[in-house]
């Protein structure tokens, strides 16, 4: 995950991409969004919303991300040494002697989402995660101390489009929301097969837009507030230029690499919802607002203030009617 050409324009994500430094470059969960000129207030006060949102999708869903990474073990065919007792250990969990360490790189690793899904799967792995973002990268770190596993986690600050990849071979390579964010995606996914190990694989995740939370009719505003927003995003994203159509698997296979597996991952969330699930919506919804300022009419722009003002009355945080939907679309391949 990093954050730059939509977090240049959206907003996942959860993972979700490539990161940059500035809050303001990224409207949603894996994604880039676009730069708005703010002050250095501004910018502090949305890169603080930005990394809640990427912590909040990750807590949210966690079960669908470990779920994931199940099948990725599986088809892995245990190379990661997985420890021999049942169950996951949490990050920083003694694992099972025996397995050698499985080396992972996590291309726009963002706040660790993917990364730390990872080292919980693998209790044997290490992980590289690389962001265009200094700040991500701190922020990574700090929470690799928090779960005791700073020294399976190393960070490095590069942009995908014009710096090399850190040296392999790695076995597994994690690209979450990211590869649409790039300029020339081929050549990256070129970088890709030449640091992967043979029979290393990779693994593509893409959202398929925004996720979505709210009713048509919200009983503010106009009903279909949430399309207009989603209409919206899509118009910023192929403005600039986004790789959002792209089918990845014929691009892995221009790579030279052999697509092995894709599948579709339907997340759908009602209630009993997370509990964290109204901040990650209120997080998730100023994004927006900050994005689509002067996009939008006012009437719309003065709803979404409604929705996201904490201690207002029409605030998300009191809502019973929240859902979270989306779908993410997987790919994973090997090198020959």
């Amino acid at each position: 995950m990093s954050e730059e050409k939509e977090r240049r324009q959206h907003g996942h994500d959860h993972q979700h991409g490539r990161h940059q430094e500035e809050a303001s470059r990224h409207s949603g969960p894996g994604h880039h969004g676009h730069a708005h000129g703010h002050g250095d207030g501004a910018r502090d006060a949305d890169f603080s919303v930005l990394t809640e949102m990427l912590d909040l999708d990750a807590e949210v869903l966690h079960e669908h991300l470990d779920e994931l990474m199940g099948w990725i073990e599986k088809l892995s065919g245990g190379v990661a040494g997985r420890a021999e007792a049942t169950g996951v250990p949490e990050p920083g969990a003694p694992g099972a002697a025996g397995g050698r360490d499985l080396r992972v790189l996590d291309l726009g690793s963002g706040t660790g989402a993917g990364t730390f899904a990872l080292l919980r799967r693998f209790p044997h792995a290490e992980v590289t995660a690389v962001d265009a973002s200094p700040a991500m990268a701190a922020r990574t770190e700090e929470k690799a101390v928090a779960h005791g596993v700073r020294d399976r986690i190393r960070t490095v600050v590069a942009d995908l489009d014009t710096e090399a990849l850190p040296a392999g071979p790695y076995d597994l390579v994690w690209a979450s929301a990211s590869l649409h964010h790039l300029a020339d995606p081929g050549r990256v996914l070129a970088r890709v097969r030449e640091v992967l190990r043979p029979g290393g694989l990779m693994v593509a995740v893409e959202l398929q837009g925004f996720p979505r939370f709210l009713p048509d009719d919200l009983g503010i505003g106009r009903p279909g507030l949430e399309e207009r927003c989603h209409a919206a995003q899509a118009e910023g994203r192929a403005a600039a230029g986004m790789h959002m159509t792209e089918e990845w698997g014929a691009r892995l296979r221009e790579a030279g690499l052999d697509v092995v597996a894709e599948r579709v991952v339907a997340i759908d969330l009602a209630a009993p919802l997370p509990a964290a699930t109204g901040r990650y919506v209120q997080a998730s919804l100023t994004r927006v607002r900050s994005a689509l300022d002067g996009v939008l009419d006012a009437e719309d722009l003065a709803t979404l203030d409604a929705l996201t003002d904490a201690d207002g009355p029409d605030g998300v945080l009191r809502r019973d009617d929240l859902t979270v939907r989306t779908e993410r679309s997987v790919w994973v391949a090997a090198r020959p």
